[in-house]
């Protein structure tokens, strides 16, 4: 009977790990190749789920490497690259590979020039013995690549995983953390893998322009121009509904500014990629409210001549500014991407205040035609030099 749990107990074991993929082990040193290859050493890399295996021969300055990773998605792509000019992914060599569409497994060289330019080409440095195979989800690139430095003891590198291949071209990846922060330094002496420090810093950078912008012109503005359509509408909300308009659309641009700052300062530090229609609304947002604040100083009083020019002037630059700042917050949010509650954190916002406005809307209207109503049956009584048996149905 004992012989017979023990026995079961080395099946069940053997099944266990017959299911786990030597690729997809917990660590690179339990990782195995179907070619046999073997490498000196090896990392786990600190995004990603990915690892790297690598010989560095300082005889002739080359480095073998086996790259593995998954895509993030079925039918996806990985990238590992060595980038001879920076820490980031702009100016990296890389070695893109995928499966096509007839089950093969390709690899190819490109130049990431920007993040819009990613030429496939042949590389600044030599590359030889360079292929790729799947099994179980897992990509694995294999290559020999001639260092472009060969005094150099440590090499930029970057790794990537992207979700879709069309055409035979890598479709982009996500813009998550993890993303942004897979690059580092492989130091060949240290024999050792480095993060680069400042991604965070950035995303962080990235989340207050994100917030700021969200707050002011996405929900201060529509706020203010809700208290002043609806408000002034009750009497008894007079005059505290024009200093409470006017305090709000002041702080809303004074935090709109400080949002727009930093994704000015944002589009300066990016050598790559840049979101050209987010920055072009934004910059017309910032003219458009710096316009409107002036307003307040131009306002003529409410007898002038000028006064019904100075509103349609004031109304039409103010839908403006709130329609281009909702459409603007969305943009950014489906840049920045997220977690999905955020987004729909400020969908529910906007839906809240759509139902406000709505609910004002009627409300103001009733209290319109009630007060037309009473004044126009209103019964003549002598008074004011008969102006009102002239003009009956004045309001």
């Amino acid at each position: 009977m004992a012989s017979l749990r023990f026995s079961a107990l080395i099946l069940g074991l053997s099944l266990a790990f017959s299911l786990i993929s030597p690729s997809q082990s917990l660590t690179c040193t339990s990782q195995k190749f179907t070619n046999n290859k073997l490498y000196d050493h090896c990392t786990d890399l600190s995004q990603l789920s990915s690892y790297l295996h690598w010989t560095y021969d300082s005889s002739s300055s080359s480095l073998s490497i086996a790259f593995v990773a998954a895509p993030s998605k079925s039918g996806g792509w990985i990238a590992w690259a060595i980038n001879p000019t920076g820490a980031g992914m702009i100016g990296a060599q890389a070695l893109i590979a995928f499966k096509d569409s007839n089950g093969s497994m390709i690899v190819n060289t490109y130049n990431i020039s920007s993040y819009k330019s990613i030429v496939q080409e042949k590389l600044s440095f030599d590359v030889m013995d360079m292929s790729a195979e799947y099994s179980d989800g897992t990509i694995r690139i294999f290559a020999t690549v001639a260092l472009p430095d060969t005094a150099a003891t440590a090499v930029n590198q970057v790794w990537q995983v992207g979700p879709s291949v069309t055409n035979g071209f890598p479709d982009k990846h996500e813009f998550q953390p993890a993303n942004l922060n897979s690059k580092g330094t492989l130091d060949l002496l240290k024999r050792q893998s480095n993060v680069v420090s400042g991604g965070d810093s950035r995303i962080n950078k990235k989340n207050i322009h994100g917030i700021l912008n969200a707050v002011s012109w996405g929900i201060m503005f529509p706020i203010g121009a809700i208290i002043a359509r609806y408000l002034k509408t009750f009497q008894s909300a007079h005059p505290a509904w024009f200093y409470l308009h006017v305090i709000c659309q002041l702080c809303a641009y004074i935090i709109g500014v400080a949002g727009w700052g930093t994704g000015l300062k944002l589009g300066s530090e990016s050598k790559g990629f840049q979101y050209i229609d987010h920055r072009n609304i934004g910059i017309a947002l910032f003219c458009l409210a710096t316009v409107q604040i002036f307003a307040l100083f131009l306002r003529p009083k409410k007898d002038h001549k000028l006064r019904f020019y100075w509103n349609i002037y004031h109304l039409g630059i103010g839908y403006a500014i709130l329609i281009l700042g909702i459409f603007n917050v969305f943009k950014g949010l489906n840049m920045l991407n997220p977690a999905k509650k955020w987004k729909s954190a400020y969908l529910l916002v906007i839906v809240v205040l759509g139902l406000i406005a709505i609910l004002l809307e009627a409300i103001t209207w009733v209290i319109v035609l009630r007060r037309k109503s009473s004044k126009s049956t209103r019964p003549y009584n002598g008074y004011n030099n008969g102006q009102d048996r002239q003009q009956p149905l004045a309001s």
